[in-house]
Formats: C-alpha cells, sequence, structure tokens
C-alpha cells in the first residue's frame, strides 16, 4: 500500500501535493527499437556473444553494464562508443501511450526525469519521440552510483525540493523499483505488466491510466496491492 496520502475510489487512485519522478524508457518512450540495434552493433565488437534482448539487464547505466563485460579499464572508452550509437539510433523512439499527454499538463515544479540513461541520449529519445522536455533532469552522469542505489531518486526528489517521502515514481525495472525503494519514495507506480517483479505499489499498463486533474493525480490501477 502506498505510504503516500492518497483516497481511492474503487480502481482509481488519487494523490496530491505529491511530486512526481518519471524514469524515461519503458515509462515516458518506448525505446527498444532504438536501443537494441545500438547495443547489437556495439556488442559485435566489444561483446560479441552479448544479445541486448536476452541479455540486457534494463534500468541500469549503461556504463554499469559495459564495464561487466569490458572491464573497468576499458568501458570509458566502450561506453563513449555505445552512446555515440544510440544517439543515432534515437530516431526510432517512440512515446509510452498517454506519456506526453500527461507530463506535458503537469506545473513544471511537480516533475522531473530520471534516468539511467546518458543525457544526450535522453533528450534525443524525447525529442522523436515528441514527450515534453523535463524541467529538471537526472541523468546516467549526474550520480556517482546509479539503481538500484536510492542516488538517483534521492537527488531526483532533491531537484523539485522535496522529501522523497512526497514522491511518487514512475517505474517500469526492477532496479529502478528498488532504487525508488531504497531511496523512501512515498508511492512507486510500476508502468507495464514487466514492472511487477519489483512489487509495486500499483501497475498501469501505460500513462494512458494515468491523469492530472486540477493538482490532483488521478491513476486508474490494473493492480492496487493496497
Amino acid at each position: 500500500m502506498p505510504k503516500l496520502s492518497h483516497a481511492r475510489n474503487g480502481d482509481s487512485w488519487e494523490f496530491v501535493h505529491a511530486g512526481l519522478l518519471f524514469d524515461c524508457d519503458g515509462v515516458l518512450v518506448d525505446s527498444v527499437a532504438a536501443a537494441a540495434p545500438a547495443w547489437d552493433a556495439w556488442a559485435s565488437r566489444y561483446a560479441p556473444s552479448f544479445d541486448f534482448l536476452r541479455d540486457a539487464p534494463h534500468g541500469m547505466r549503461p556504463r554499469d553494464v559495459v564495464a561487466r563485460l569490458v572491464g573497468a579499464s576499458a568501458a570509458e572508452a566502450a561506453t563513449a562508443e555505445l552512446v555515440a550509437l544510440e544517439i543515432e539510433a534515437a530516431v526510432h523512439t517512440r512515446e509510452i501511450p498517454g506519456a506526453a499527454r500527461l507530463v506535458g499538463a503537469l506545473p513544471r515544479d511537480v516533475w522531473a526525469l530520471v534516468t539511467s540513461s546518458n543525457r544526450a541520449v535522453a533528450m534525443a529519445r524525447l525529442r522523436s519521440s515528441d514527450v515534453p522536455r523535463p524541467p529538471a533532469m537526472v541523468a546516467a552522469e549526474d550520480v556517482s552510483l546509479g539503481k538500484p542505489a536510492p542516488d538517483p531518486y534521492l537527488l531526483g526528489a532533491y531537484l523539485l525540493a522535496r522529501a522523497p517521502e512526497d514522491c511518487i515514481v514512475f517505474e517500469d525495472s526492477v532496479p529502478g523499483i528498488r532504487s525508488a525503494r531504497a531511496a523512501g519514495v512515498g508511492a512507486v507506480i510500476g508502468v507495464g505488466p514487466g514492472s511487477a517483479a519489483g512489487d509495486p505499489d500499483l501497475i498501469v499498463a501505460d500513462l494512458d491510466s494515468v491523469r492530472w486533474r486540477r493538482g490532483v493525480l488521478v491513476v486508474d490501477a490494473a493492480d492496487g496491492r493496497g
């Protein structure tokens, strides 16, 4: 059950005065068609046995995954090459249903993006999918430790000038949900069926199930755990 104060009406949950922290890939944008060819092209040189769709630990920073594959000494150069490939392939990114409508309706001081992607990659994917630019953003290079450590969501709450327990996180990955939990956020909303493995408070199929109505966040949850 969410720790954050809420009201429930059937399958709908209402939250007032919450800060909203959104992951990017799998929450605001569908980047699989962009990430897979970039990673597989990169792997053909650096890690031939790696297959993105089969092996990628979603929700983690690329540089952390790269370091596991090529070793710490080669990680910086290898990550830079991967980032360049991801930016080039970002044109294949598409919006998660409801994302542009939802964040476009939010006041600028209410929401921030907290992503494991590098800043340039995330911005390229948002542009390609026509999702509005976030007013505040935490990217891979902004924290010493990425998800599942709490650092990204702690910094996201700080950028909104809110305590973590006054924030709602939207996440699709297990590392992301663990990061949010470790940061002590007030509620975690899983996006997509794959988020269930992280045991979020609520699950929505996509952001078509979420609305901003005169300062109130309304969530039509497919699965409410409370």
